[in-house]
C-alpha cells in the first residue's frame, strides 16, 4: 500500500496564479496611461498608432531581477517608473517625441496582483512626469521564475531628421543635460548600506539608506531623464546625441567612433558635477549627451562639458597620438581609460568594474 499523494497547494487567491491572466489584466490595464497617438489601444490582437510624420522611432529595453534590479531595493512602483524612463530617454535621444509604450511582463505565479497594479501606476506616473501624452497601448503577461519587464517605446520625429550618433564634427560643442555619475553613486550606496549582515540586499537597510541619501538613490531607482531636452536639442540643431545609460566615457566613445572624431572633455566642467570619477564611469543616469555647432545657444538644461576635435588634433602632448589615429575620448587632452561603464555581461560574470 502506497501513501496517498497530497493534492498540490492552491495558489493564494490574490496572486497571478490565483486569479489568472484575464482577471489580472482586468485590474492592471485600467491603471495604465493612455496614449494620445493610439487609434486603437489595449484589448485587441495589436494596437494601432497614428504616424503623421510617416516614420516611427522604435526602441526596446529589458529589466531582469538580478542583473538590472533587486526587489529588496526597488518597489514595484519604482520598477514601473524606471522601465518607462529608460525607454523614453532613448526616444528623446533621437530627437523624437515619445508617443507610446508596449509592456511585456513575466512574473512568478506567486506575485500579488497588487504588485503589478503598483507597477502599472509607476508607468503612469513616469509618462505623466516625463512625457505627457505618451501611454501604454498593449503588451503581454506571462509566467516566469524571474521577474522580467520588457518595454518597447515609440516616438514621433514631427518632420525633423533623427539626431544620430554619427554627426559630430570638429569644432562642435559637447554638452550634457542631466547628472553625471549620480545614479552610480546611488547604486554604490545601496551595495554599501542597503544590505544585511551577510551582504545580501535588505529592504529595511535600503529604506534607511534612501532616507539618508535620497538624491543619489532616487537617481538610481527612479531616474528622471530630461526627455523634453531631446526635442529641444533637435530643434536647436544638435549634430549628434545619445542617452547616457552606460557611462559618459563609454557612451562618448560611441559618438567618437560613429563620427570618426575625438571627444575632448573639460575636467573642470566634469568636476562641477560633483561625482568624481563616477562622472566618467558611472552608468544609468539616462542624461542626454549631445554635440552642437559652435555658436549655438544651448537649449534647455544643456551645459558645455567639452569639444569635438579631429583625430590627432587635440591640444596636449599625449593627445596628438591618442588612440593611434583612432577615435577616442580625452579629458583635458589625455586619453581616458576605455574600461569602466556598464557592461551587463561583464558585470554579471563578476568581471566588470
Amino acid at each position: 500500500m502506497t501513501d496517498a499523494v497530497p493534492p498540490p497547494a492552491k495558489p493564494a487567491l490574490d496572486t497571478l496564479g490565483g486569479v489568472g491572466e484575464i482577471a489580472a489584466l482586468a485590474r492592471i490595464v485600467p491603471r495604465l496611461p493612455a496614449s494620445g497617438a493610439a487609434v486603437l489601444g489595449p484589448g485587441d490582437d495589436a494596437a494601432v498608432l497614428s504616424a503623421p510624420d510617416g516614420r516611427v522611432v522604435v526602441t526596446t529595453d529589458m529589466m531582469i531581477h538580478g542583473p538590472d534590479f533587486r526587489l529588496a531595493w526597488s518597489s514595484m512602483h519604482d520598477l514601473g517608473f524606471k522601465a518607462a524612463a529608460t525607454n523614453l530617454s532613448d526616444i528623446a535621444a533621437m530627437g523624437a517625441r515619445p508617443t507610446a509604450l508596449v509592456v511585456a511582463l513575466a512574473a512568478p505565479a506567486s506575485t500579488p496582483v497588487a504588485d503589478l497594479e503598483a507597477l502599472a501606476e509607476g508607468l503612469t506616473d513616469a509618462c505623466a512626469a516625463l512625457a505627457p501624452g505618451c501611454g501604454v497601448v498593449g503588451g503581454d503577461l506571462s509566467v516566469s521564475r524571474t521577474l522580467t519587464i520588457a518595454v518597447t517605446a515609440f516616438g514621433d520625429l514631427e518632420g525633423r531628421a533623427p539626431v544620430r550618433r554619427d554627426g559630430a564634427r570638429p569644432g562642435d560643442v559637447v554638452a550634457v543635460s542631466g547628472p553625471l555619475g549620480l545614479a552610480a553613486q546611488g547604486l554604490a550606496l545601496l551595495f554599501e548600506l542597503g544590505v544585511d549582515s551577510e551582504g545580501e540586499p535588505d529592504a529595511t537597510a535600503a529604506a534607511r539608506a534612501r532616507a539618508e541619501h535620497p538624491v543619489p538613490i532616487a537617481a538610481q531607482l527612479t531616474p528622471h531623464p530630461p526627455i523634453a531636452d531631446g526635442l529641444a536639442a533637435a530643434i536647436a540643431g544638435a549634430t549628434a546625441m545619445l542617452d547616457l545609460s552606460d557611462g559618459l566615457a563609454l557612451d562618448a566613445r560611441r559618438v567618437a567612433i560613429a563620427s570618426g572624431v575625438m571627444i575632448d572633455l573639460d575636467g573642470r566642467a566634469l568636476a562641477a558635477h560633483g561625482t568624481g570619477p563616477l562622472a566618467l564611469s558611472g552608468g544609468e543616469d539616462h542624461s542626454l549627451l549631445a554635440t552642437f555647432p559652435p555658436g549655438v545657444t544651448l537649449p534647455g538644461g544643456f551645459a558645455p562639458i567639452g569639444r569635438v576635435v579631429a583625430i590627432g588634433g587635440a591640444a596636449g602632448g599625449e593627445a596628438g597620438g591618442a588612440g593611434d589615429g583612432a577615435p577616442a575620448v580625452l579629458v583635458d587632452g589625455r586619453v581616458v581609460d576605455e574600461r569602466g561603464g556598464w557592461d551587463p555581461f561583464a558585470e554579471w560574470s563578476g568581471q566588470g568594474g
